[in-house]
């Protein structure tokens, strides 16, 4: 249980991040108003406090949200952007995320 509870707060904080963001994308590279960036901003703001609600350390926290974040971009990418990765996004994605699992989740004797 405490992995699915770790692992949906990985994604709330990925799509917190990704979702900020993507709206100061728009807002400084598409022309969209100003009320796009600020949104984003404060989105960017509830990323970075859901990712105090990981349990781990920082540095393990921070790790395992990097393998996260590449799968949960391309996802993103995909479904926002049209975006559609090709084998070698999802192959080097999953890598990434394996990786990830590992860091967080791998019993250690400290």
């Amino acid at each position: 249980m405490e992995i699915i509870k770790s692992l949906s707060i990985f994604i709330l904080a990925g799509l917190c991040e990704i979702g900020g963001g993507y709206l100061i994308w728009l807002w400084l590279k598409e022309g969209k108003p100003l009320w796009y960036g600020i949104i984003g901003a404060i989105i960017l703001i509830a990323y970075g406090i859901v990712a105090t609600w990981q349990t781990a350390n920082f540095g393990r926290v921070y790790a395992t949200y990097g393998g996260v974040f590449i799968v949960l971009a391309l996802l993103w990418a995909w479904k926002v952007d049209g975006f559609k990765p090709d084998k070698w996004d999802i192959i080097g994605a999953t890598i990434a995320l394996i990786g990830a699992c590992i860091i967080i989740y791998m019993p250690r004797n400290s």
